[in-house]
């Protein structure tokens, strides 16, 4: 079943375009690493598949449904910075969203709907290795327990889509390489479909199974922002042999 369908996509600012032509069907539980130089459109095409930017020309279709105009709840997103509340507890920061949707007014809840919203956080807490810490500030956690907290707080909502912009960029090595096992045993379990912007060319390979590669095709030497980027490869990546052979021996 096609998960994302991106049509005859363009995107351009005050005229002068970032991406163009952009044309993909993916499939649902698929994990896609974006791959491509610094400024060629990678941060902007999870923006477009957020709805937290429009297209100029072209739709984009998330599980056949009409293209949106704004960011939906079956989309979530996780950025390099931790965006979480520094003043809630790990428990509230999945919490306040919720209360938010549910009471516009006052942002709160009481009695049973708060109670059956600190359980479903609390198991979403769970799942993601951080049920010890729901009562704990965002500033009482290491670096990869803040960007799980993200991620937790991008799960709240059940997406269909995650997107990942760098998430795991800011970390040192031996918390990265935990990040990934963390992030390939939810991505099995959630069957979510995945995209994943990296700089990382090897971690793009560990963890993905399509590598979508951005860059310019055309190029004019007087006016080098004449053109924008586009999807110059896109390489499956199903066979793991494949995979193992490029991120040689454990």
């Amino acid at each position: 079943m096609t998960a994302v369908s991106v049509h005859d996509v363009w995107k351009s600012y005050d005229g002068r375009p970032v991406l163009e032509r952009l044309n993909i069907e993916v499939e649902e539980g698929a994990f896609c690493a974006i791959v491509g130089a610094s400024g060629c459109g990678k941060s902007t095409f999870l923006r477009l598949l957020l709805a937290q930017e429009l297209p100029s020309r072209g739709e984009i279709r998330i599980a056949d449904a009409d293209p949106a105009t704004e960011p939906q709840a079956d989309r979530g997103i996780v950025f390099q910075r931790y965006s979480v509340f520094p003043h809630l507890t790990v428990r509230d920061n999945l919490i306040f969203a919720a209360e938010i949707a549910a009471s516009r007014t006052l942002g709160r809840t009481w009695g049973r709907t708060r109670r059956n919203l600190r359980d479903e956080a609390e198991a979403t807490l769970e799942r993601v290795g951080l049920g010890h810490a729901a009562k704990l500030c965002p500033s009482a956690l290491s670096g990869g327990m803040q960007q799980r907290l993200a991620i937790a707080q991008a799960l709240t909502k059940k997406p269909k889509v995650l997107l990942l912009d760098e998430p795991f960029g800011a970390l040192d090595p031996g918390t990265r390489a935990t990040m990934h096992e963390f992030l390939l045993e939810l991505w099995r379990e959630t069957a979510m479909t995945i995209f994943m912007v990296t700089h990382d060319i090897k971690e793009a390979f560990k963890l993905a199974t399509r590598i979508l590669a951005f860059d310019k095709v055309r190029d004019d030497p007087t006016d080098p922002g004449a053109y924008g980027a586009t999807i110059t490869y896109d390489l499956p990546l199903d066979d793991k042999t494949e995979k193992d052979a490029f991120n040689g021996p454990n």
